[in-house]
């Protein structure tokens, strides 16, 4: 189970956020068995979207894995 200020890995696309499969985010609030809120932010901090996640759409960061940068659209 994902906790408070974990760095998780979205599942899916979420184009109404400008959010691609991949992005990394941070859990800012666990839901009990219902799922997260997730903070996506740019590499300077700045806050972009904060998600409401379900299970099925964020996983851990496993072991061996490397952030890849992209400049993302006008939100």
């Amino acid at each position: 189970m994902m906790k408070e200020l974990d760095s998780v890995v979205l599942q899916c696309d979420l184009q109404e956020h400008s959010l691609n499969c991949g992005d990394v985010g941070t859990v800012v609030l666990v839901h009990k068995n219902r799922g997260y809120e997730v903070e996506f932010a740019t590499l300077e901090g700045e806050t972009l979207v904060i998600a409401s996640l379900s299970k099925n759409e964020v996983r851990p960061i496993a072991p061996r894995e490397i952030a890849h940068v992209r400049l993302v659209a006008n939100l």
